[in-house]
């Protein structure tokens, strides 16, 4: 049976409110965190602090002891790593060592696809570790250790961008099939990147059908404008270390992808 995770983890959300948004729980904000790279990979380190407007917390999954309580765990702001940006390693023909580092991390974080990278990497595939879950009140399937980042969105969307009273109406995540050509290696097939209204957001740097779409063909002054969803999102979601696909040359405006440190999306709150 697929496992199943129930809204987000039922992360216990607290975020300090807007001026113009609604009052939610009043909450305290931890001082800044630093995260960075595990040190056994040789990627850069990433700075990133929680903002004071965006506090998550969460009970922490140990052992309570006799002389203390449970920690509490914070959303953790994080940015993706440079080096697994996709434009850091395409085209792959010219890149492979770039590409063979992006590979190897992805699959010893999430699990190995079958033929890309080495099974010695990974026993388990994404799709074992792969689970039912809900994002702004829509199923969809996803690695389970990216599962607290897509609540961390949640928790901070429902109040830095209630103004725009956007809400989606479909998602797609865990891919089964590899949809990019030329060597290289799609996020969803680990589990790691969702599309949000692969209709109404665009991609126009995509398939041939996106570059007639309405969307596409017209004049506009930012990339924002290729897209329904608000910009608002695209802030909120790159702040809990996903990458959004808009900033490629794809212009894959539905697109984002978690390329940040799994193991720092929730920290014990200092």
């Amino acid at each position: 049976m697929r496992g199943v995770v129930g809204p987000l983890l039922a992360v216990v959300c607290g975020i300090a409110c807007a001026a113009t948004a609604p009052a939610p729980p009043k909450v305290t904000a931890p001082p800044a965190t630093s995260s960075a790279a595990p040190s056994a990979s040789p990627s850069p380190s990433v700075s990133a602090s929680v903002s004071d407007s965006a506090v998550v917390s969460a009970s922490a999954s140990v052992a309570p002891s006799a002389s203390s309580a449970p920690p509490k765990l914070v959303c953790n702001a994080q940015t993706a790593f440079p080096w697994l940006i996709r434009g850091s390693y395409i085209p792959v023909g010219s890149h492979k060592a770039a590409h063979q580092k992006t590979l190897e991390w992805r699959s010893k974080q999430y699990g190995y696809v079958k033929p890309h990278g080495d099974p010695d990497w990974n026993s388990k595939t994404p799709h074992e570790q792969a689970v039912d879950t809900t994002f702004m009140g829509l199923s969809v399937r996803m690695h389970k250790r990216v599962v607290p980042a897509l609540a961390c969105v949640e928790a901070e969307l429902k109040v830095a961008c209630a103004k725009d009273k956007y809400k989606p109406g479909a998602l797609a995540g865990i891919r089964d099939h590899n949809t990019y050509q030329g060597g290289e290696v799609t996020n969803h097939l680990y589990g790691i990147a969702i599309d949000i209204d692969p209709t109404l957001n665009s991609c126009c740097g995509c398939v041939t059908k996106w570059k007639k779409h309405p969307l596409c063909k017209k004049k506009v002054k930012s990339i924002y404008e290729r897209m329904v969803m608000p910009q608002c999102w695209v802030e909120v979601f790159e702040k809990y270390g996903f990458y959004w696909l808009g900033h490629d040359t794809l212009q894959d405006t539905m697109h984002f992808e978690f390329l940040a440190d799994p193991d720092k999306i929730l920290v014990p709150q200092p």
